[in-house]
């Protein structure tokens, strides 16, 4: 493994991290009355099409795991539908999964779907980007010793630290501290926005420490 590797995988995950931040702070300049909280439905939209949009430009740029292959023009145009359309029923997965662990099935549909679809963003549309639209792909990569890449365990890394940042963010809002944060869906969303990041941080720090282990089997 080559430290210009996981130099690159830091510095892809230091973009991902900064376009949060320009999410945050620079639609005020733009936006009267912007915040996270005050119009948490807006930040989201903007959140994830910015993280979405920085996602797959570094996808571009990079090409972490280029493929030998040549595809034709129909066939990539047929890739990104089926990348769409993996998007979309992933956010509606999520919802239904969301709606079940207690979120409201009638009231606040915007406001749950909305967190569905920051929550694929961090994690489905990443394995888009990086795995593709192969669902067998996807099963090897979270399986055990699945991992044919640095990619790959960055990938394993900020997933499940952005699904448990995002469970870890229902705790408070049953409790009755009648603060603005505790309003479906702002603390859940800020956990999964904390766990994307701390994974995004975690994952080069983690591989750079045991990058003597880890060994990789050919595609």
């Amino acid at each position: 493994m080559k430290d210009t590797d996981i130099k690159r995988l830091l510095s892809a995950n230091v973009i991902s991290i900064f376009s949060i931040a320009v999410a945050t702070v620079l639609p005020s300049l733009f936006l009267e009355n912007f915040s996270v909280l005050g119009t948490h439905l807006t930040w989201l939209c903007i959140c994830a099409a910015t993280v979405g949009s920085v996602n797959i430009i570094l996808y571009l740029v990079l090409k972490p795991n280029p493929s030998t292959r040549r595809r034709s023009l129909v066939r990539k145009a047929a890739k990104f539908l089926k990348c769409c359309v993996y998007f979309f029923t992933s956010c509606i997965v999520f919802h239904g999964i969301i709606v079940l662990y207690g979120a409201p099935l009638i009231e606040s549909v915007l406001e749950t779907f909305l967190f569905a679809v920051l929550l694929s963003t961090y994690t489905t549309l990443h394995c888009l980007c990086l795995l593709g639209p192969e669902i067998q792909v996807w099963l090897r990569v979270f399986s055990k010793n699945g991992a044919m890449s640095i990619w790959d365990n960055s990938l394993q890394i900020t997933t499940m630290c952005s699904v448990i940042g995002a469970w870890l963010g229902a705790f408070p809002i049953p409790l009755d501290w009648d603060r603005p944060w505790q309003v479906w869906p702002i603390s859940c969303s800020l956990g999964a926005t904390f766990g994307y990041v701390a994974g995004l941080l975690i994952a080069p720090l983690w591989i750079y420490w045991n990058r003597k282990q880890l060994t990789y089997k050919s595609r």
